[in-house]
């Protein structure tokens, strides 16, 4: 890793070198958001790859399980998961096939579509995180409590700023 961080450096200085106003800090940062991401993305895949799932799949999965009652509308998950109608379709039907979640109409509206977690889809999820539990505090061992609230902080900054940013982008 640190070989590709000083690549990293390195190359977006000699961008900055040859273009006007370049924003070094920022590019630098989001190239470190990028990168810390993406390994951590990597390491989740490899995980969930046994079981026929990927990191939409388990992000679904997860945002159902986790909800008071566990369960949740498509239309609700598209939203929270960031992901299109038709994928999310698609991830629903990953979910029902392994018999992590079932799919029916909601009792109050038969027009609205519920997804539940089903018990081994409860089972899946206690078996699958303890063990990333080690790699997930073994990447943040260095900050102190302190600094996680701060990174925490920021980060949810730097999120509302995209957010504004890509609101102002649909704006006509």
């Amino acid at each position: 890793m640190p070989e590709c961080l000083q690549h990293m450096d390195e190359g977006v200085s000699r961008a900055g070198e040859s273009l006007a106003d370049f924003p070094h800090q920022e590019v630098v940062l989001t190239r470190l958001l990028l990168l810390v991401g993406g390994t951590l993305l990597d390491e989740l895949e490899r995980n969930l790859k046994p079981y026929g799932l990927h990191d939409s799949d388990f992000r679904t999965l997860m945002m159902i399980y986790s909800s008071p009652t566990g369960s949740a509308s498509p239309t609700e998950l598209c939203e929270y998961a960031q992901q299109g109608a038709t994928n999310m379709t698609r991830i629903a039907n990953v979910l029902v096939k392994a018999g992590l979640v079932t799919r029916a109409a909601d009792a109050e509206d038969r027009r609205r579509v519920v997804l539940s977690i089903t018990a081994t889809g409860r089972r899946l999820v206690k078996k699958l995180l303890p063990p990333l539990y080690p790699k997930v505090r073994g990447a943040f061992e260095s900050l102190t409590a302190s600094d996680k609230r701060t990174l925490d902080r920021l980060l949810r900054q730097i999120a509302v700023n995209i957010d504004s940013l890509t609101q102002s982008d649909l704006s006509p």
